[in-house]
């Protein structure tokens, strides 16, 4: 079995150096093949994930993976292609191939590289690579301890997996503007899905932890153990009559109506006209506390970016701001299209961050809510964009007076996006942190509950 992970010796410096040289080369070469503008973004990335299962290895994968995607310009005609080997050879085939299907493609009058003086100049050093000196016996190590550990909550508890990975990587993006800009990252991963069976059926449920640094993962046993208690406190759940109540989304499962905001405001959906907030810019559209930004040079954070997928510099900036949306999320091509600059934001919001306005966490919310239902899963893809309407399935719990009194399932839950987003209550201190969307729970008052 190998020792370490077979990238662990390489020299991220140089493999960073080496994939810069050869952006350099493909727009170098795309140039002398008479592109009037060329784009190249590679990413390498190379790791380790193991699972288990009843005390047995079930995978233990090795991963090395690279690509290069070049896009070229013959005007405002855009051709692309794509390679993974390096060789001179190959790279000049794929820009031939790209600058082929450029001369034979439609004008676009909004295609085209980003304006050279928006380029970004200075890269902040966000922090963002950890590696992980794992070997496949201490991964494989881990993801047995997470199982036992989980298993010894309760007898009646079996296991579906548990897994344990590690990742890191470098991209690079480049343009013929002469920017340059390489990321080298890391993400590291371990989770554990467990089942319990009683007389009213056999429930399912998880807990996971990811992270840039490995060591600020939940210890193996932490972990397992959550993920049982929240296995275990599915234990005789079942429908809740239908009734309009408030609903307090767990911040894991708040973090979803943050995206929804996301692809509304998103610059695609505006110029498509396809979106339920299209009439909204300048408008309130959450209660006045509420403000919604981006913070993408954040330290270690999962979502950190110094410079976009245009290669512009990613900033701080609101999109929504005493409840009003005051900006759309865009790229250059969705800016051109509605006649406004870009937001820096090709290929999507960095680290995007809620106010709150609860003094606690989900205790001091349940308390806030009184009566109705907490959801901490989401099943089912009932969500229109154009309209705003909202119905998905959900499990939880029923709370009474503050206190959680019984779980649920086979529950829908359902409203309007914008009055959703309209009435929201409060939103907690529980921040979730594993993902691009921080946010603590959400209290949403008036949603339609569908039960037995």
């Amino acid at each position: 079995m190998t020792d370490i992970l077979p990238t662990q010796h390489d020299d991220p410096q140089a493999t960073r150096n080496a994939l810069e040289q050869r952006v350099a080369f493909i727009l170098d070469e795309s140039r002398r093949q008479g592109a009037s503008a060329c784009e190249v973004i590679v990413s390498n990335n190379t790791g380790l994930s193991v699972g288990v299962r009843h005390g047995e290895v079930e995978t233990v994968e090795f991963n090395r993976d690279q690509g290069f995607g070049i896009t070229l310009y013959a005007g405002q005609r855009k051709g692309s292609a794509s390679t993974s080997d390096t060789s001179d050879k190959a790279i000049k085939a794929a820009i031939e191939a790209a600058l082929a299907i450029a001369r034979h493609a439609s004008e676009d009058p909004f295609s085209g590289l980003a304006d050279p003086q928006l380029m970004a100049s200075e890269l902040p050093d966000l922090d963002l690579y950890h590696p992980w000196e794992l070997s496949a016996e201490q991964a494989i190590q881990r993801a047995l301890a997470c199982e036992a550990a989980a298993l010894e909550v309760d007898a009646r508890l079996t296991s579906d997996s548990a897994n344990v990975s590690s990742q890191q990587g470098c991209r690079v993006y480049g343009n013929s503007n002469g920017f340059i800009g390489s990321t080298l990252g890391t993400r590291h991963s371990a989770s554990a899905v467990l089942i319990v069976a009683s007389e009213q059926g056999m429930q399912r449920d998880y807990w996971y932890g990811v992270d840039r640094v490995a060591d600020q993962l939940p210890t193996p046993e932490a972990l397992g153990r959550k993920a049982a208690e929240r296995t275990l406190a599915r234990l005789g759940a079942g429908p809740v009559a239908t009734a309009k109540v408030p609903v307090l989304f767990m911040a894991d499962q708040a973090a979803g109506l943050l995206g929804h905001l996301v692809g509304a405001i998103a610059g695609g959906a505006v110029y498509r006209q396809s979106t339920f907030l299209l009439d909204a810019f300048g408008q309130g559209v959450f209660p006045e506390w509420v403000t919604i930004d981006e913070r993408p040079h954040m330290k270690r954070a999962l979502g950190s970016a110094a410079f976009d997928g245009d290669g512009l510099a990613t900033r701080d900036q609101a999109f929504i701001e005493g409840g009003v949306l005051r900006s759309w999320v865009l790229g250059t091509y969705s800016g051109r299209k509605l006649g406004l600059p870009s937001t820096a934001n090709s290929g999507g919001v960095n680290n995007l961050h809620i106010t709150s306005n609860a003094s606690g966490g989900l205790d001091a919310m349940l308390k806030e809510m009184g009566t109705g239902l907490l959801v901490t899963e989401l099943m089912g893809q009932g969500v229109n964009g154009v309209t705003g309407d909202y119905s998905r399935g959900a499990g939880g719990f029923w709370v009474e007076n503050g206190v959680i009194s019984h779980p649920v399932k086979e529950v829908t839950i359902a409203g309007n996006l914008r009055d959703m987003f309209s009435r929201l209550r409060c939103v907690g201190s529980d921040v979730e942190r594993r993902g691009n969307y921080l946010t603590g729970s959400w209290l949403v008052d008036g949603m339609t509950v569908g039960g037995a």
